[in-house]
């Protein structure tokens, strides 16, 4: 035989309403115990005991002068409206309040970083914890600031991110052509310690065009693949001639030191490196990817996304000032990156720099 359950309440885990609590306060006065007081209502006995015990309130039964000496007598008693008052005001502190209510400071802070200052949702709790420019309790995880923007909380909005809006799903299977043009030693020959990127001097250089006029000056970029530092120059034209004459003023710049920084320099098969090979064999070997072989010098293509954010495709190169091009070059050398465990390139440049003089 199939017994049925009476015991079950359905006011279990529910809290006393006010009419309820009203009841209550009825009964006590007709002396009613806690323990009948629940049957009646359907409640477990402990949970009248709590309201009784929160809502018993001293009342002045009677006052009394004798001698010039106040007396009071006065009693206990059980009442609804103060019971209900304590639940709202428990109910206002109860229950934690979301982190992003909590860390104004963080929102406010992480809002600047990437509206004005171009930096990623992960840059940013990466050097906030990094940093320690908060407490732990107030930094939240990278998808969790993620969630943040996609649910409005932040100022900053997807649009804002260019780096999402721009990701495209990656193709990881390499293709290339037989290069039939020879400029110099390939890749292939390149020794292995330059893939792992744990020696310090060894670059990577191209060219970033703007309108595609002959015209039109462009970008002569080089990054050094380890600390990711970027350095640029704007060349009248995309030529060999011009290309030497920037590589040369910046060796003579450095001096001595040349050698020193400068390891390897890892090129395109572009006709205007055709002579780096040449000017530079005497103090740094250069090595020549594969034609149609981007992935071969991903650094350089990530460091050409960044740029990008500022000199969009067509736009012309002869409009921007030498200003502006230092300026995306010291922006680019101080925002923090992941790879760098949230260092920028120029302090991971400059440690490097260090080791080399002690």
């Amino acid at each position: 035989m199939t017994q049925v359950n009476d015991n079950i309440n359905p006011n279990k885990g529910k809290h006393l309403t006010y009419e309820e609590r009203i009841k209550i306060e009825a009964y006590k006065e007709l002396g009613y115990s806690n323990r009948k007081i629940a049957r009646i209502l359907n409640r477990v006995p402990q949970t009248i005991n709590n309201a009784v015990k929160q809502g018993t309130v001293r009342t002045i039964k009677q006052r009394q002068v004798h001698n010039d000496k106040v007396y009071e007598y006065d009693e206990y008693s059980y009442s609804a409206d103060a019971d209900y008052q304590i639940y709202l005001r428990n109910r206002q502190h109860s229950g934690r309040r979301p982190k992003w209510l909590r860390c104004d400071s963080f929102t406010q802070w992480a809002d600047d970083k990437m509206l004005n200052d171009g930096w990623s949702p992960d840059i940013v709790v990466g050097r906030a914890t990094k940093e320690k420019l908060f407490p732990p309790d107030l930094i939240p995880s990278t998808s969790t600031l993620y969630h943040w923007i996609d649910r409005g909380i932040m100022k900053t909005k997807n649009i804002d991110l260019l780096e999402k809006v721009a990701r495209t799903p990656r193709n990881d299977s390499p293709k290339h052509r037989e290069n039939r043009r020879v400029l110099g030693p390939s890749i292939e020959d390149r020794p292995d310690k330059v893939d792992t990127r744990e020696h310090f001097g060894h670059w990577e250089i191209d060219t970033l065009i703007g309108a595609k006029t002959k015209e039109d000056p462009v970008l002569l970029t080089l990054v050094e693949r380890k600390t990711r530092f970027e350095i640029i120059f704007k060349i009248n034209q995309k030529s060999t001639d011009f290309v030497n004459q920037a590589m040369k003023q910046l060796y003579d710049r450095i001096g001595n030191q040349a050698a020193t920084l400068f390891k390897t320099i890892t090129s395109d098969n572009g006709s205007e490196f055709a002579d780096i090979h040449e000017l530079l064999t005497d103090i740094t070997d250069v090595y020549f990817a594969r034609p149609y072989a981007s992935y071969e010098r991903g650094t350089k293509e990530n460091q050409h996304k960044l740029i990008r954010r500022f000199i969009p495709k067509g736009e012309y190169l002869a409009d921007i000032s030498a200003k502006t091009i230092n300026q995306i070059q010291q922006w680019m050398n101080n925002i923090p990156r992941k790879i760098l465990n949230y260092r920028t390139a120029e302090e991971a440049f400059l440690t490097e720099l260090q080791s080399l003089a002690s």
